[in-house]
């Protein structure tokens, strides 16, 4: 892909001197608006800002002297100006978007900047597949910065991925334009036992100069967490509570605390600003992980904030959580996050700080979204074949695949059962009493089937458990090929003749997201990118991802964004049950455990 960088700084100097001091006029002013400082954390009214090559030439109480006859004006009317917000942990495949829709949807929420790991891609296409999302983020007329996959699988010999991440692959791709680091190190167990492996990748990313992105998914802030922060990852999303929090900043790491489509952490981890009175330089605010459905009718980054807001954050501390520091962290700060000479002229007005609408947006000094509307076009690349024909299932499968045989002579069986908690990644390791019918274990009451169908390789391999807590009843099955982190099939349900209904049909469509409920066909989201994701716009995605919520609710579960649950039950690195194509894994110990057990 030939990419025409966007201008530096130094590219423009001479003439960002020349519209500042009056002696050339600026492409573009914005008169008359409430300034917000987030580097003094100052309301400022009465400034204007002169913008000239896309980036801020000055910010002044009156530009008058940066006009001139073709400049275009920019009335604020009072409105505060602040910095475009920043992401600073993201998957795109996550909004079931390519780069180029998730552009497009998020956007007019205010959003200029995002940090985005495509590990999910990683999985399955390897780094072939992270340099088609490089090269659309690239593409983009907002800030898409790429952070190298670490790890494909997140946990050697617990799963199979359809490619593999080396050392040698994250080296090659530190040398690419828009690589601005490393995507979260997701092998906490490795870093901490000095994995050879994992030192070279983040040895590779930190010669390069770019920074370490983190995951420490334990509770355990003892021995094993100081031998990851010395290990290099220098921030972490995984956190849950305040403790959580502290530790990480004490440690001189920075707490990512995110807002997601499922996860919400945000609320338990800023005390430590709020009520502690830490400094919250060190505290930045992310997604992580957010579905079309909630792009399209709550917001992106602007949603954080707010939240945040509501959680007694002062408003322009959470700002700074948004853009400064997240331009700080990724070693931007002379770049993005903030409204200052130099910078690019990444701008969002607004009429109000705490409820945050989102009025004009521009981005790199061009008028890209206003009231709710993306006003710019988003490039797409050209998605080979190979990208959208992954689902590889080796043959049609049937309802015998998804029995669970009990030993000979049984009437039942205790069961290790995966336990779903809601808006919280983490499950729950639970034991359930289990009826035997004919020779094999019945899902039953809470209880329900849980499959992972090997789709990278057509093994036609099918690897049985239970999971518990969606509250499905009737006959049903849903069936995803979104299964972080791996991304085989995830398929759920009450019925072993729907389940197979539900898997086959995904390998008909070529990936995504497939409801039965009693034997008809309630909802599909068809995602034929990697198994992963649509070029379709975010408002048809979103509501067909809509229609498959809904589904879901008729189908008895009544849990928060419950398909991200769903999509996360193969996560081998996030404690404590999770499923793989190779077992049922216990992640507390990283060991296989049988899904069954005589009862004694």
């Amino acid at each position: 892909m030939t990419h025409a960088p966007f201008p530096s700084w130094p590219d423009t100097a001479a003439q960002l001197i020349e519209v500042a001091t009056g002696r050339t006029p600026a492409d573009t002013v914005i008169k008359g608006g409430v300034w917000v400082n987030v580097h003094t954390r100052e309301i400022l009214p009465g400034y204007d800002i002169a913008v000239a090559s896309g980036r801020i030439a000055c910010v002044v109480p009156d530009a008058a002297h940066c006009m001139g006859p073709k400049t275009q004006i920019i009335e604020a009317q009072g409105r505060y100006m602040i910095p475009g917000l920043c992401d600073g942990h993201m998957h795109i495949e996550s909004g079931m978007l390519t780069p180029a829709e998730f552009a497009r949807a998020v956007i007019p929420h205010g959003t200029t900047s995002m940090f985005t790991d495509p590990h999910e891609i990683a999985n399955v296409l390897g780094l072939e597949g992270v340099r088609m999302m490089h090269d659309e983020a690239l593409m983009q007329p907002v800030n898409i910065f790429t952070q190298m996959p670490s790890c494909a699988p997140s946990a050697p010999g617990m799963e199979t991925t359809g490619f593999e991440i080396t050392a040698e692959d994250v080296a090659e791709a530190m040398q690419w334009p828009g690589i601005i680091g490393l995507g979260e190190m997701m092998n906490f167990p490795g870093v901490s036992n000095a994995d050879p492996k994992m030192l070279a990748e983040i040895a590779a990313t930190q010669n390069a100069g770019k920074t370490v992105g983190g995951h420490y998914a334990s509770p355990d802030l003892g021995p094993a967490f100081a031998g990851y922060v010395a290990g290099g990852p220098a921030d972490d999303h995984e956190g849950t509570c305040e403790a959580d929090a502290i530790a990480r900043m004490r440690q001189g790491m920075r707490s990512m605390i995110r807002l997601g489509s499922a996860w919400y952490d945000v609320e338990t981890q800023i005390t430590a600003i709020t009520e502690k009175g830490l400094d919250p330089r060190n505290m930045i605010l992310c997604t992580d992980d957010s579905h079309s459905g909630t792009l399209v009718n709550d917001g992106h980054m602007n949603r954080v904030v707010r939240h945040a807001i509501d959680c007694g954050c002062d408003p322009i501390v959470a700002l700074q959580m948004a853009t400064i520091n997240t331009a700080a962290h990724f070693g931007l700060e002379r770049e993005i996050g903030s409204l200052t000479p130099g910078r690019r002229a990444d701008v969002i007005l607004t009429s109000d700080l705490k409820t945050l609408p989102i009025e004009t947006v521009m981005a790199r000094g061009q008028i890209v979204a206003e009231n709710g509307t993306c006003l710019v076009d988003c490039p797409h690349y050209d998605w080979p074949d190979t990208a959208r024909q992954t689902v590889r299932m080796g043959k049609t499968l049937a309802a015998d695949d998804f029995a669970i045989p009990a030993p000979t002579g049984s009437n039942a069986v205790r069961a290790n059962v995966i336990g779903v908690v809601e808006n919280q990644a983490p499950t729950r390791a639970l034991q359930f009493e289990l009826p035997v019918t004919e020779g094999r274990v019945q899902a039953t009451g809470e209880v329900c089937q849980i499959a992972l169908v090997e789709r990278h390789r057509a093994t036609g391999s099918v690897t049985n458990a239970f999971v518990s807590g969606f509250g499905y009843d009737g006959p049903m099955a849903m069936a995803s090929t979104v299964a972080h982190d791996s991304h085989h099939m995830i398929v759920v349900g009450t019925d072993a003749e729907q389940m197979a209904m539900a898997a086959n049909r995904l390998g008909e469509v070529g990936g995504g997201i497939v409801i039965f409920k009693d034997g008809v066909e309630r909802a599909l989201v068809e995602l034929p990118i990697a198994g992963l994701m649509s070029d379709s716009p975010a408002t048809e995605v979103a509501a067909k991802a809509d229609q498959m919520m809904q589904a879901m609710r008729d189908c008895g579960c009544t849990l928060n964004n419950a398909y991200m649950q769903h999509s996360l039950l193969a996560l081998v690195v996030i404690p404590e049950l999770r499923i793989s194509d190779l077992g049922l894994v216990d992640v507390r110990r990283f060991e296989f455990i049988p899904v069954i057990e005589p009862l004694s």
